[in-house]
């Protein structure tokens, strides 16, 4: 079972940036867990990350045409306006999860909103970098039901 993990736009700066909101945990720590939760569930977990919109959808298109089992994304602020990456995302035919550090919903207004919602499987947001270990969980879950249906 493959994996897919898309970080957006400011996460390279997780443990440096806001860590009041976000904690001090880096992205190659959140990466280094998910590989090994990876592992314990069976699957395999592949990771990237990029400041580019154009990148995420190319790297979106490319899950595509390698099959993945499931996609993770936290896709930063582009959740609240990218329908660029929505309708990259949509054209996945494997579980989406949604993910978030902070409680996206007790934050600023403009962040309540994610294009997403909509094509995602569910969303996991406020448990800081844990959202990402549970987002595991569940991606690996909807994928084993996807291969049974």
């Amino acid at each position: 079972m493959r994996i897919l993990v898309l970080h957006g736009v400011n996460l390279n700066m997780f443990g440096k940036r806001d860590p009041k909101q976000y904690g001090t945990t880096t992205l190659d720590q959140i990466n280094t867990s998910l590989v090994a939760l990876g592992q314990e569930l069976g699957a395999t977990v592949e990771h990237f990350q990029t400041n580019h919109e154009g990148a995420m959808c190319e790297r979106i298109h490319q899950a595509y045409a390698d099959k993945v089992d499931a996609v993770l994304i936290n896709a930063g602020a582009w959740t609240h306006y990218s329908y660029g990456i929505r309708d990259a995302l949509a054209i996945l035919a494997c579980p989406i999860i949604e993910v978030h550090m902070s409680n996206i919903h007790a934050r600023e207004e403009f962040r309540h909103h994610s294009v997403f919602g909509e094509i995602v499987k569910g969303q996991i947001c406020g448990f800081g970098a844990e959202s990402y270990l549970l987002g595991l969980r569940a991606g690996v879950s909807a994928a084993q039901a996807a291969q049974k249906a």
